[in-house]
């Protein structure tokens, strides 16, 4: 069993089932879940999309950055927003909570799960490109990651199943 001070933090592309996976996994461990979406979302009183909207990508991954270094959680399951992992403080910081599992899903995967992207709060930068967030991204989930459990093809009951199998071999 995991170590009971330790957490199991999910990093990965939007549509990679972070949440949904988060909360059945801490359900099936009897651990709490931390959203960090909806953690920025009642830090800021604001949707994600708001914050996108009206301040920026780079106000929002400020804002993100210190929802994640304010978090000292134990016995716990941590869903992380898609860009987390530009922040190498709030990478580093998640790194010393627990193990760091990348949800890997391809780009024909992430394009048919997300269906509202203007609306989601996704982190694009100025001109780029879905398909240019999912390649500067992947080289940065790999490099943090403690562990990979391919998603594209799974449900996230089997994805559960592989989490909670390599955690035990923590």
């Amino acid at each position: 069993m995991i170590h009971p001070h330790k957490n199991i933090i999910l990093i990965g592309m939007p549509g990679a089932g972070k949440s949904t996976v988060g909360v059945i996994l801490a359900k099936t461990l009897g651990m709490q879940f931390i959203d960090c979406d909806i953690l920025i979302q009642q830090q800021t009183e604001r949707r994600l999309q708001e914050i996108l909207d009206e301040d920026g990508p780079d106000v929002f991954r400020q804002i993100e950055e210190e929802a994640i270094l304010s978090l000292h959680p134990r016995n716990s399951v941590i869903a992380t927003g898609g860009s987390v992992v530009w922040s190498r403080a709030a990478m580093e910081h998640l790194k010393s909570l627990g193990l760091v599992v990348y949800l890997e899903i391809s780009f024909s995967e992430m394009e048919k799960r997300i269906r509202n992207i203007t609306t989601r709060g996704i982190v694009l930068l100025p001109n780029q490109t879905l398909r240019g967030m999912y390649d500067s991204r992947v080289p940065l989930y790999e490099q943090y990651a403690d562990n990979t459990i391919p998603c594209s093809d799974e449900d996230p009951e089997s994805v559960v199943g592989s989490i909670i199998t390599i955690s035990r071999q923590e």
